[in-house]
């Protein structure tokens, strides 16, 4: 994937626009196990919309071969705005009935806002880095355990997480840890992954069941209850 946090001129982006569908040629040559193996191309073409037509147009003439898309050249800097722009003219111009997979994406609000874009798959390291950091995820945003609060805390992460950290240790026991012991970050690391799946598990099952932007609107609240978004 090419982003713009390492150098954003339009050349470079021009570059991988041509060469991510020389790339997907080539691995299509090497695929032997499609029964097995999604391979999704990637669209390029950073925040310049006439790169991302390129990109587009070259993969749609490979479509009859291909079981979903990548939308890269993102969550490299750039500002939200422009971000979910983007976001959203790729999977509008992107065909119906197939996944769209927006690359490096790992903060919830995003994935909710992207959710809504009609994007469907996402990775970022970001459940499992933050956790190192001593930082849990929770319904509410970010609980830093590693501040002096925590140290006598007896409420798990979060009391609504059925996750077996959540279940076994309070936040006081993974205080000390997170600021001793790298077991603390694998605790972390275990609650933050459980809080992603519920997460994506939230969204999936309201979109099913229709109330979709009713959960938007009560993840939000939860996000920023005071309005600040």
């Amino acid at each position: 994937d090419v982003v713009s946090s390492v150098n954003p001129s339009r050349e470079r982006f021009e570059e991988a626009t041509y060469r991510t569908t020389r790339w997907f040629d080539r691995c299509l040559k090497a695929h032997k196990r499609p029964q097995d193996q999604n391979l999704f191309p990637i669209v390029q073409g950073g925040l310049d919309y006439d790169l991302r037509k390129v990109s587009l147009a070259q993969l749609m003439e490979r479509d009859d071969v291909i079981p979903g898309y990548a939308i890269g050249g993102l969550a490299g800097g750039e500002d939200k705005e422009s971000f979910w722009n983007v976001v959203d003219w790729c999977t509008s111009a992107l065909p119906d009935g197939k996944p769209r997979y927006v690359m490096g994406i790992g903060y919830p609000v995003d994935i909710v806002i992207c959710s809504a874009l009609g994007a469907d798959m996402y990775d970022c390291v970001y459940p499992t880095r933050t956790a190192r950091f001593g930082t849990a995820l929770v319904s509410s945003g970010l609980l830093k355990l590693k501040h002096a609060s925590m140290a006598n805390d007896s409420r798990p992460i979060d009391e609504g997480c059925d996750c077996v950290v959540c279940q076994k240790y309070s936040r006081s026991y993974l205080h000390k840890l997170v600021t001793r012991d790298p077991m603390g970050a694998i605790l972390v690391s275990y609650h933050n992954v459980a809080y992603m799946m519920r997460l994506m598990r939230s969204i999936r099952e309201s979109i099913i069941d229709q109330r979709f932007p009713e959960f938007v609107r009560e993840f939000m609240k939860q996000q920023y209850p005071e309005d600040n978004v």
